[in-house]
């Protein structure tokens, strides 16, 4: 489902300069599946599955499936076009240190809303 996440972002010139000094990693739970994604200097260097026990990470964006699914269609219904419509609706979890989620907030949406350019073929 995220098959594509690193190269869509790593190709955006302008989102990897907005995001040149995020150096982190976050899980990113997408109900059947959890990865981590190593960002470096804005740059996606990995993502990988998170280990079943007590994986390393700063923040954790928490959905179902069929959330991030809708949250990643070409043009999302509303309430599904951005994350914090998301947890609004209590669809989305926000955990962990919100510190690099907070300063950052238009890399990551940025970063998150990259599958969308996929046009559904994930």
């Amino acid at each position: 489902m995220i098959e594509g996440l690193a190269e869509s972002v790593n190709r955006d010139a302008a989102l990897v300069r907005r995001g040149r000094y995020v150096d982190t990693t976050f899980l990113l739970d997408l109900g059947e599946s959890v990865h981590l994604v190593r960002i470096v200097a804005g740059r996606i260097m990995a993502v990988t599955p998170a280990p079943p026990l007590m994986p390393e990470f700063s923040f954790a964006l928490r959905a179902s499936r069929e959330t991030w699914v809708r949250f990643w269609q070409p043009k999302p219904a509303p309430g599904y076009t951005d994350l914090f419509a998301l947890q609004r609706r209590r669809l989305l979890r926000i955990e962990g240190d919100l510190h690099p989620f907070m300063a950052n907030l238009f890399y990551f949406k940025g970063v998150l809303a990259a599958p969308r350019a996929l046009g559904g073929r994930r």
